[in-house]
């Protein structure tokens, strides 16, 4: 089972597209300690939240990515630029799904 953990954060006041930049840079770094996906949302609505997501197949994988030098340095650097206290919250997959090679609609040849 995958070990996914969401991690909220929330910039602070003109702070947005810096953390975003930042969090770009930091989160590849989980493939290191054997994550088998992440992604950084930011929200349309409030510009200000990110979610952080992480899959690992161990719990251990997290912690040693979590706890690691890279996300220490990291929470240390940009301390300022996100609120705190993060609250990061482990959690089960009840359903996923893709399409790939999905091609829109509008993209087909209406006499093909």
């Amino acid at each position: 089972m995958t070990y996914s953990v969401h991690i909220p954060w929330y910039a602070t006041a003109f702070r947005p597209d810096k953390l975003e930049a930042a969090l770009a840079q930091v989160a590849p770094v989980a493939l290191r300690y054997g994550a088998i996906h992440y992604a950084v949302y930011r929200s349309q609505e409030d510009r200000y939240k990110f979610t952080h997501i992480c899959d690992f197949r161990t719990k251990a994988q997290w912690v040693a990515f979590w706890d690691g030098p890279e996300m220490t340095r990291f929470r240390t650097l940009h301390s300022g630029w996100y609120q705190v206290p993060v609250l990061y919250t482990p959690m089960d997959v009840a359903a996923e799904g893709s399409m790939p090679d999905l091609v829109p609609s509008g993209d087909l040849d209406p006499a093909a």
